[in-house]
């Protein structure tokens, strides 16, 4: 069995998953709109995506902090009163 990161990088480790697959998710659909089914489009996709996660990464490193507090304040935690 592979050996897993210890849970301290558990902070990191979420957003940097999360932000390669919705900035690959999100590029793909806007690079297909964008130029419809084409021979060149995994290449112009690859640009994209790799354009769009240069800025979603860091994007997510300072904004999910401040969205695990809003969802915190707006949705009931666990054993809160009912």
């Amino acid at each position: 069995m592979p050996k897993k990161l210890p849970h301290r990088y558990q902070a990191v480790a979420m957003p940097l998953v999360l932000s390669i697959l919705m900035s690959a998710i999100v590029s793909f659909v806007a690079t297909l709109s964008g130029n419809g089914f084409q021979p060149d489009l995994p290449a112009l996709w690859l640009k994209a995506w790799a354009f769009s996660w240069v800025v979603a990464f860091p994007s997510l490193l300072l904004i999910l902090p401040i969205v695990r507090r809003i969802v915190a304040a707006t949705v009931e935690q666990p054993g809160g009163s009912r």
